[in-house]
């Protein structure tokens, strides 16, 4: 039995030795990382401060930069890290946490994103009961299930990940990724296998299919009405639609890479798309929500 399965650390094999450019590489991810947490820290505290903001659009809104908050510190402190560091390895401990922070932040976007589709789906297609059908307190009963249902099914994923036997350390990537550990097992992995892919649908494909689905109904709604009907459903719904978007392309990447051999691809590609999911998301929402919707950018300007 090979000695690598015993090993207590595994070995982030896509970092390139890139010389002195480690050093901008690294002012460039600190100010990527002061600015996450420097926006979206300033959406979590307008939203909670003003009163008039304790709406269930602008609730769904905080919860999804808190979740940018969450998922960045899962990510960029090791990231730093190993920029300044010559090896690049992590303990188990710290890889599966790793891979515990950064997947239920996966997960909370896309459920996030899910109730804020229902919620835009209310406003337009059903204006005179959505007061009734979403209240601030219903608004908070989702934005919680939107963070649990992710934590308690991806605390299987992992559990069962982490009581494999390895016979290897070498992931290939930048950060802990559940897919790449599971590679390395000495042993089948069916079960593995077949809860990540109910993992997957449930967390991924479903909701994406129910927020194409809302969509589709709220454009049917604003077909036949007036233009400022449609501005003013254009101006709510477009940070969430490019949110969306944006999320839904860079979670593919990152999917399509785990499955794709990394070998056979530029390694400068391949950790760009690796770093999508983690990285665009936390920068783009702020900036969407922030600066798009007047109201929290009205009070952000007050605040400062």
């Amino acid at each position: 039995m090979s000695n690598l399965m015993l090993s207590p650390y595994f070995n982030l094999t896509m970092f390139m030795n890139i010389g002195l450019y480690r050093y901008p590489a690294l002012a460039l991810c600190l100010l990527l990382y002061l600015f996450i947490v420097c926006a979206n820290w300033a959406i979590v505290l307008t939203i909670f401060r003003e009163k008039t903001l304790h709406e269930p659009m602008y609730i769904f809104i905080a919860s999804l930069s808190f979740n940018a908050l969450y998922g960045s510190m899962g990510f960029f402190p090791r990231l730093l890290l190993d920029l300044v560091s010559d090896t690049h390895l992590i303990s188990r401990i710290a890889c599966f946490t790793q891979i515990y922070l950064i997947y239920t932040y996966g997960a909370n976007e896309m459920t996030t994103l899910c109730v804020m589709a229902y919620d835009r789906y209310l406003a337009v297609c059903h204006p005179l009961h959505y007061h009734t059908r979403m209240t601030v307190k219903k608004a908070l009963i989702l934005a919680g299930l939107a963070w649990l249902l992710p934590v308690f099914i991806l605390t299987l994923v992992i559990y069962l990940s982490a009581t494999l036997p390895l016979c290897g350390n070498e992931i290939q990537k930048v950060f802990c990724a559940n897919w790449n550990v599971v590679k390395l097992s000495c042993v089948p992995t069916v079960v593995n296998n077949v809860v990540g892919m109910f993992v997957t649908i449930s967390t991924i494909f479903l909701p994406l299919a129910f927020v194409l689905y809302t969509y589709t109904r709220i454009m049917n709604a604003t077909w036949r009405r007036s233009a400022i009907f449609k501005g003013r459903v254009f101006q709510s719904c477009l940070p969430h639609m490019v949110s969306f978007v944006i999320y839904s392309i860079a979670i593919f990447c990152d999917i399509a890479l785990s499955r794709y051999s990394v070998e056979q691809m530029n390694p400068f590609v391949a950790i760009i798309l690796s770093l999508e999911f983690v990285v665009i998301p936390p920068v783009l929402n702020p900036l969407l929500y922030g600066m798009k919707l007047s109201d929290i950018r009205r009070h952000i300007f007050k605040i400062l």
